[in-house]
């Protein structure tokens, strides 16, 4: 499995995988979301106890785009003081408007991060770590 980290910096993936630099556009990036050069990707739930969980992507420019809508697979990873879990996936669907999301429950603990997956032509993109606060 092939990441692109989804900030302006390079960072270790836990995964042990490599990454590939995407420069966000200028702006405020929210908590547990990062900017593609494509759209922007977000987790939302949460963290530190067990509720719904959303991973979004949407579309910048959706406006002049042709053909059919391109599908996603839109998912999330976890990771505590010992770990960093393999991907967990919600599904995958296409776009509609320029965005899709998927929603699943978690049950995470205090001191736990979580962040957003989307798959698209065989690459990975992920979110910033959305952590609980201790």
């Amino acid at each position: 499995m092939r990441h692109t980290r989804v900030r302006a910096a390079v960072l270790p993936l836990g995964l042990t995988l490599g990454s590939l630099l995407v420069l966000a556009p200028v702006g405020v990036t929210p908590a547990g979301c990062g900017d593609l050069t494509g759209g922007r990707l977000c987790v939302a739930g949460p963290v530190g106890g067990k509720g719904a969980f959303t991973t979004r992507y949407a579309r910048h420019g959706t406006g002049a785009n042709t053909g059919p809508a391109p599908a996603f697979r839109l998912g999330y990873q976890r990771r505590d003081a010992r770990i960093t879990a393999f991907p967990g996936w919600f599904g995958t669907l296409r776009t509609k408007d320029g965005s899709a999301a998927l929603t699943g429950t978690l049950d995470t603990t205090r001191g736990e991060c979580v962040r957003g997956l989307l798959q698209h032509a065989g690459r990975d993109y992920v979110t910033e770590w959305l952590c609980s606060r201790e």
